[in-house]
C-alpha cells in the first residue's frame, strides 16, 4: 500500500529534524531527510513548496496536533485554569524535546524578519490549541486578549527552554510558574480597576461599548 502525503510528511519531517539539529533547516537538509525517508523528489517539492519553511510549518502542526493528543488524555477539567495552562505549554514542551535542538533552530529561523508572518501565525495556531483544550468558549474581546497573553507566556518560556541543560528542566518549570503568576496578578488588578472606575459615572459612559 502507497503511504499517503501526510505519512511521507511526517517521515521527511522526523529524519529533517534530526539533521536540522546540526545543520540548521536548509535546502540541502530537506532533499537528505526525503531521500532516506524515501520519498521522490517530486513528492517532496509539492510536500513542502516552500522549502526548509514549509518543512517547519509542517513541524509545528505536527507538534500541535501531538500536543492536542496528550492533553485530551490528561484530566484537564479536575485543574484550576493555571494548571490547565501550565499543563498545556509543558506537553508542547514535551512533544518538542525530542528535537530540542531543532525546535530552537525552527524558532531562530521563525524570528527572521521575512517569516515573522508565518511565526506570528505558527504561534497563533499554538495557544489557540492551548486555550481550546482548556475549555475556553470566550467569543468576545477575550478570545484575542487570551491567545495574545498566552503567547507571550508560551514564547517566553520556550526561550528559557532551549537554554535549560537541568536534567529535570526544573528552572524552566519555575519560569514557567512565574510568567502565569504574572498573568493571574494582572488579571486580578485589571478586575479590582475595572470596578472601582465603574463607580465614576463618567468613566462608565465611556467604558460602555458603542453601538
Amino acid at each position: 500500500m502507497k503511504p499517503s502525503k501526510a505519512a511521507w510528511g511526517r517521515a521527511a519531517a522526523s529524519t529533517a529534524c534530526f539533521r536540522a539539529a546540526f545543520d540548521g533547516f536548509t535546502d540541502q537538509v530537506l532533499q537528505k531527510a526525503g531521500e532516506e525517508a524515501g520519498v521522490d523528489k517530486i513528492t517532496l517539492a509539492r510536500l513542502f513548496e516552500g522549502g526548509p519553511i514549509s518543512l517547519v510549518e509542517f513541524y509545528s502542526a505536527w507538534a500541535d496536533g501531538e500536543m492536542e493528543s496528550r492533553l485530551a488524555a490528561t484530566d484537564l477539567k479536575a485543574m484550576k485554569i493555571r494548571e490547565r495552562i501550565a499543563a498545556a505549554v509543558k506537553a508542547r514542551l514535551a512533544v518538542l524535546a525530542p528535537n530540542k535542538e531543532a525546535a530552537r533552530r525552527a524558532a531562530a529561523l521563525l524570528s527572521l524578519p521575512m517569516h515573522a508572518a508565518l511565526g506570528a501565525r505558527l504561534i497563533y495556531h499554538t495557544v489557540d490549541a492551548m486555550w481550546r483544550a482548556a475549555g475556553d468558549t470566550s467569543t468576545d474581546f477575550n478570545f484575542y486578549t487570551k491567545r495574545g497573553i498566552l503567547a507571550g507566556v508560551y514564547g517566553s518560556t520556550a526561550m528559557r527552554w532551549f537554554n535549560d541543560a537541568g536534567e529535570d528542566e526544573k528552572a524552566t518549570d519555575e519560569f514557567l510558574a512565574a510568567r502565569i503568576e504574572n498573568v493571574m496578578q494582572f488579571e486580578k488588578f485589571k478586575a479590582k480597576a475595572k470596578d472601582a472606575l465603574s463607580n465614576f459615572p463618567a468613566f462608565a459612559n465611556w467604558a460602555k461599548p458603542r453601538s
